[in-house]
C-alpha cells in the first residue's frame, strides 16, 4: 500500500486527481463526540488516466460516496499509523471539457478522532457548557473529514457547521452568517477563499465571546478570560503592520485570536483568520506576546508559502522564526533580536543532545519514509532554520539586501507549495550577482547533515552576558551564611532574561545545594511567579538539583495545561531522576485522557510506554 511519491504522510494522488474545494455540512454532537454529516469535494482531474480519486481518512465511518445522485464505488484500505487509504472511483468523463466532478461522502468522525479534543463542560472555565477545538496539524485532518491530507494540496473550503444554540462556533474561515433552525439549534457558515492545505483546517465551538483589540482583529475566549485576553494582545495591529512592511500584504482579510482551554498542545497554531493559542501566555504583561508574533509571521511564511511536505518543515518554522524576531527587533531593538537568537541557539543544543546529535531527525531536511510528523517535530526546523536564515542575511550583506529578498520570494511563491531546492533555486537566481559567496555555504552539512549548524552566526551578546554574569555569581557562591543578592538583582531583567539567567544555571554542568536553591528562591519569590516561561525553567532547575519537595508543583504544572513545550521535558527530566520515575509514570497514567492525542502520544514515548 503505497504511499504518494510526493509525500510520505499521505495516500492522495494529485498528480492524477486533486481536490480544489471542500465544502462541509456537519452537526457537531457532543453526546456522541463525533462530527456528523457530509463533505462535498470539487475534484479536477489532473491527468487524462484519472479513474479514481485517492484521500486521506482515518477512522472516519464512510456511508456512501456519490455524484449527481449516482453512487460511486469506493472502499478505504488497511488502516496504517497514518490513518487508511480511500479510494473513490471518479465519474466517467465524458466530453472535452469533463475534467471537474463534485463528490458527495457521507460520513462521520470517531469518536477517538486525532484532530478533535472534545472537553466537557466540567473541563471548561465556565463550567456550564462543553467545548470542542480541532488541531490538524501536522496529519490528523483525515480523521475530522477525508480529504488529501498533504500540504502539496490546497484548495478552498466552505461550511455549514450546526450546533446548541447557546454555543458559538468559531472557524479559520470568513464568517457568512448565522441562522436559526427554529429549534435548539444554528448553524453556522463559513468560507476560506484563498486555498490553504488541510492541515489549515480548524474548528472551535464553546461559550465563547469577542472583544474588538484592532481594526482587523478580535480576541475570542471564554468569558472569564476575555478582558485579560484582549490586555494582553493589545500589540496586535502593531505586529500586523510590521509584517506587512516585511512580507507584502496581508491576503487573510482578518487576524483573530483565540484562546483556548489550558489542553492545547502548542503555544499557538496560525490557522488562517483565526490564531489558536495556548492561556499559558497570558503573562499579565504582555512579556510573551511572542507567540502572536510568531503566528502572524506564518500568515506568509507557511500559510501563503507552505513546505511541500513536512520533510521541509523549516520552510515553514525557520522563516516564520525568522520574521517572528525581526518583527520584535522593529519593536524592541535589534539586540532584542540577538538576545532571543543566542537563547534559541541553547535551546536548540539541548533539542539535538534529547534526540542524540547523529539522529537523522536533526537534520533541517530529515527523510520521513516510514516516520510520522508528529514523532519527527522538534525544535530544529524552527532554531536550526532561524540560525541558517540568520547566517545567510549576514554573509549576503546584512538585512537591507535579504529583507527585499524576503519579501521578494514570498510574492514569488504566494498560494504555493514548496520544497527546499525551489527555494534555493530562487536564492541563487535573486542573488546571482552573489554566487561565490552563495557557493562558500556548506549546503549538504546545512541541510542533510544531523547535529548542529556548522556555523553560529556572530550575535550581540550584550543583554545576555548580564544573564550569565549573575548565574555564574550563583554558581561560584561559596560562603551560604552570607548573602550578597538582592531582589534588585533581577528588578531590572525582563522577563525572557529572568528565562535566560535560569536556563544558565539549568544548563550548567554545576548542581547548586538545595540550600542554595532556597535562597534563591526566597530572594527572588520566584515561587510566586505567574509567567509560565520562568516557572517552566525554575521548575526544571528544580529537578535537576534533585529537590524533591518542587516534585509536586513540577507534576502539577506538566498536567494542569497541556502544552508540550513544557509538559514533555519535565516528564523527561522525571523519567531521568531514577527515585521519580514511578511517580511520573503514574501521573501520566491518571492525566493522559485529559490531555490532546499529540500531548498524550509523545510523553507516552518519553516515558518509554506503549501507547
Amino acid at each position: 500500500m503505497a504511499l504518494s511519491p510526493g509525500d510520505p504522510s499521505s495516500f492522495a494522488n494529485p498528480e492524477f486527481a486533486i481536490v480544489t474545494h471542500t465544502h462541509l455540512e456537519l452537526n457537531v454532537d457532543f453526546d456522541q463526540k463525533i462530527l456528523q454529516g457530509k463533505a462535498i469535494l470539487d475534484i479536477e482531474r489532473t491527468s487524462s488516466a484519472a479513474t479514481e480519486v485517492i484521500l486521506d481518512s482515518r477512522e472516519l465511518v464512510i456511508s456512501s460516496a456519490t455524484s449527481d445522485g449516482s453512487s460511486l464505488e469506493h472502499h478505504i484500505g488497511a488502516d496504517v499509523e497514518f490513518g487508511s487509504k480511500l479510494v473513490i472511483q471518479l465519474p466517467s468523463a465524458a466530453g472535452n471539457n469533463n475534467t471537474k466532478c463534485k463528490i458527495e461522502i457521507e460520513y462521520k468522525t470517531s469518536p477517538n478522532a486525532t484532530a478533535l479534543k472534545w472537553l466537557t463542560a466540567e473541563q471548561t472555565a465556565g463550567g456550564v457548557h462543553p467545548y470542542l477545538f480541532s488541531q490538524c496539524h501536522a496529519i490528523h485532518a483525515r480523521s475530522m473529514f477525508p480529504c488529501q491530507d498533504t500540504p502539496s494540496v490546497k484548495s478552498t473550503y466552505s461550511a455549514k457547521i450546526s450546533v446548541p444554540r447557546e454555543l458559538t462556533v468559531v472557524m479559520s474561515a470568513l464568517l457568512d452568517g448565522v441562522s436559526d433552525l427554529g429549534s435548539d439549534k444554528k448553524v453556522y457558515e463559513f468560507r476560506q477563499p484563498v486555498p490553504i492545505p488541510s492541515y489549515l483546517v480548524a474548528i472551535a465551538v464553546g461559550a465563547l465571546v469577542a472583544k474588538q483589540i484592532g481594526p482587523r482583529s478580535k480576541v475570542w475566549a471564554e468569558k472569564e478570560f476575555i478582558d485579560q485576553s484582549a490586555y494582553e494582545f493589545g500589540e496586535t495591529e502593531t505586529m500586523l503592520q510590521i509584517a506587512e512592511q516585511l512580507c507584502g500584504p496581508y491576503v487573510w482579510g482578518m487576524y483573530d485570536i483565540l484562546v483556548l482551554p489550558p489542553s492545547f498542545a502548542f503555544g499557538g497554531m496560525e490557522n488562517p483568520c483565526l490564531t489558536f493559542v495556548t492561556p499559558t501566555i497570558l503573562a499579565g504583561d504582555r512579556s510573551l506576546a511572542n507567540v502572536i508574533a510568531h503566528e502572524i509571521s506564518h500568515s506568509w511564511t507557511g500559510n501563503l508559502v507552505t513546505n511541500a511536505n513536512f520533510e521541509h518543515f523549516w520552510l515553514n518554522e525557520g522563516f516564520t522564526m525568522f520574521v517572528e524576531r525581526k518583527i520584535n527587533s522593529r519593536m524592541f531593538g535589534e539586540k532584542m533580536r540577538h538576545f532571543e537568537a543566542l537563547h534559541g541557539i541553547g535551546c536548540l543544543r539541548e533539542g539535538i543532545q534529547t534526540l542524540g546529535e547523529t539522529n537523522q531527525l536533526t537534520n533541517l531536511v530529515p527523510n520521513l519514509a516510514g516516520v510520522d510528523p508528529d514523532d519527527a517535530f522538534s525544535i530544529v526546523p524552527y532554531e536550526k532554520g532561524h540560525t541558517f536564515l540568520f547566517y545567510l542575511e549576514q554573509l549576503l550583506g546584512g538585512s537591507e539586501v535579504f529583507e527585499p529578498f524576503l519579501k521578494s520570494y514570498l510574492d514569488t511563491f504566494k498560494y504555493r507549495s514548496i520544497k527546499t531546492d525551489t527555494w534555493k533555486d530562487y536564492l541563487y537566481k535573486y542573488f546571482s550577482d552573489k554566487i561565490k559567496l552563495l557557493n562558500s555555504v556548506d549546503w549538504d552539512t546545512w541541510l542533510y547533515k544531523p547535529g548542529m549548524p556548522p556555523v553560529i552566526p556572530n550575535y550581540d551578546k550584550s543583554l545576555t552576558n548580564v544573564c550569565t554574569e549573575l548565574a555564574k555569581r550563583w554558581i561560584e557562591w561559596k560562603e551560604i551564611s552570607t548573602s550578597t543578592f538582592m531582589k534588585s538583582d533581577i528588578d531590572s531583567l525582563s522577563p525572557a532574561q529572568k528565562v535566560a539567567f535560569l536556563t544558565e544555571l539549568h544548563k550548567s554542568s554545576v548542581n547548586l545545594s538545595l540550600d542554595k536553591m532556597q535562597v534563591m528562591a526566597d530572594t527572588y519569590q520566584l515561587d510566586s511567579i505567574k509567567n509560565s516561561e520562568i516557572r517552566f525553567i525554575w521548575l526544571r532547575l528544580c529537578i535537576k538539583n534533585r529537590w524533591k519537595s518542587k516534585v509536586d508543583d513540577a507534576l502539577a504544572f506538566a498536567t494542569e495545561q497541556g502544552r508540550m513545550k513544557y509538559v514533555r521535558p519535565i516528564f523527561r527530566d522525571l523519567y531521568e531522576w531514577e527515585a521519580m520515575r514511578q511517580r511520573a509514570i503514574d501521573i501520566y497514567l491518571s492525566k493522559k485522557n485529559k490531555m490532546m492525542y499529540v500531548t498524550a502520544h509523545a510523553v507516552a514515548k518519553d516515558l518509554h510506554l506503549s501507547d
